[in-house]
């Protein structure tokens, strides 16, 4: 084996390299891309300098180990909570907001359309086309007050 790395020197690594892309695209997952740019960068590095293959198999290690912390650094999600801070939370994004009812609450229930969206609303009993102002939430029923 120790005369396969010495014959093929630098080049080992490349072709190591890109073997183990290439199998990624296969089979994907990401663990044989982080492998393989480890075998990349220490094939360029030994072209640049001597290197003896132990040290070349060290430095594959060591390149190996470091690209765990920076794919998990790089694959974590990042939450962006400013795009849509309502999202499954319909209801909530709707306090403090003012509509006009579609028909007459009466009896304390009434409804309100929003969007393509009917919603009932409760409170006093308040004649239709009147302005509402959205108070509470409870599910998908809202609580309102005139505006």
């Amino acid at each position: 084996m120790t005369d396969m790395f010495v014959s093929l020197g630098n080049w080992n690594w490349l072709i190591f390299g890109f073997i183990l892309m290439a199998l990624e695209v296969l089979a994907p997952g990401i663990f044989l891309f982080w492998l393989g740019l480890a075998a990349l960068l220490v094939g360029l590095i030994s072209f640049a300098v001597a290197i003896s293959w132990q040290i070349q198999l060290v430095m594959f290690a060591i390149f190996a180990a470091a690209a765990v912390p920076v794919w998990r650094r790089l694959a974590k999600p990042k939450p962006d909570a400013s795009t849509s801070p309502f999202l499954n939370k319909r209801a909530e994004a709707l306090l403090g907001r003012e509509f006009t009812l579609e028909k007459p609450i009466i009896d304390g229930s009434g409804t309100v359309r929003i969007g393509d969206t009917v919603w009932r609303v409760a409170e006093p009993d308040t004649p239709a086309g009147t302005r509402v102002k959205v108070v509470q939430v409870d599910g998908a029923n809202l609580t309102v007050a005139a505006a």
